[in-house]
């Protein structure tokens, strides 16, 4: 009897021994009893590899933080669908210029699942919406501060308040001869005599257009223009310049001092609060990282 239990035992053993798989995962570290394995380590340090990053302990840094990050989502109500990771995983493809299926391609060819990818973007919205909910509220900035800092800034390039007329020597396509389109603005500037005619002026020129900009107030455009516009008077015009369309200048048709801060402190506060945030975020998964139970195998 001894001997056909024993038996029975050890026939139970192989069984399951060779229902095992060779490689089966074992788990690195637990996260609030959450287990991570070394397969998904070796998967997220193959994925950091493709984006040329290294580090065994940082890979495992990033998946605690995902365990930490989906937890506390899930606390505060946050579900992120299936939907929601394979829209994001086709903006991944879109911003490196490639298909979804040109990027799994990319992936399987470094060793690298396509769900591993999924779970970090995962993680990734859950956490943006926990800091759109959560941490952002928490985020405020100074007027005070940011009117003293905005004044700081005002200059006598930055001071003026326009209503201009853009001229803009088209290459279609972007195709085209830069400078032959920029020898054609300088003819067309040494002819210029104001806004009221600028219309009528570019009708002698081929792919030539004008466009009626508006009001911008000085602070809203690059420091080189702000310069340029500030030493000319009304019915000046800009030198040529180079962009995407083509060969642009600028007229000026009216022109005021105006001391006004309001684009600056925009930036300011962009600028400040995006700081903040960042300080706050940190902030906040370092005390959820504080608070865990976290316990390498």
């Amino acid at each position: 009897m001894v001997r056909a239990i024993a038996a029975l035992l050890v026939g139970l053993m192989i069984a399951l021994s060779a229902a095992l798989p060779a490689g089966a995962a074992s788990v690195k570290v637990t996260v609030n009893g959450t287990p991570i394995t070394d397969v998904q380590v070796a998967q997220r340090l193959k994925l950091f590899q493709l984006e040329g990053r290294s580090g065994s302990k940082a890979a495992t840094q990033e998946l605690i933080d995902e365990v930490l990050m989906l937890a506390e989502a899930k606390r505060l109500g946050i579900v992120i669908s299936d939907a929601q990771v394979a829209e994001a995983l086709l903006n991944v493809a879109r911003n490196i210029k490639v298909s979804q299926d040109k990027l799994i391609q990319i992936l399987n060819q470094s060793g690298v699942n396509v769900d591993t990818l999924r779970d970090r973007l995962r993680a990734a919205l859950a956490w943006n919406q926990v800091t759109t909910q959560a941490i952002a509220p928490r985020v405020q900035v100074s007027d005070a501060d940011l009117e003293a800092k905005a004044a700081e800034k005002l200059g006598p390039a930055n001071s003026f308040d326009y209503i201009l007329k853009e001229i803009i020597f088209v290459m279609p396509g972007g195709k085209g001869s830069a400078s032959q389109r920029t020898a054609e603005a300088n003819r067309y500037r040494k002819s210029f005599q104001g806004c009221d005619s600028a219309v009528e002026l570019s009708l002698s020129y081929t792919d030539a257009a004008v466009v009626d900009v508006g009001r911008r107030h000085a602070t809203q455009m690059p420091e080189a223009i702000a310069k340029e516009l500030a030493g000319l008077n009304v019915g000046g015009i800009t030198k040529p310049r180079v962009v995407e369309s083509g060969v642009s200048m600028l007229a000026v048709c009216q022109k005021a001092v105006a001391e006004d801060t309001t684009f600056i402190k925009g930036n300011l506060r962009q600028e400040a609060g995006n700081a903040a945030l960042k300080g706050e975020t940190e902030a906040y998964l370092q005390g959820l990282r504080d608070k865990a139970r976290i316990v390498y195998e």
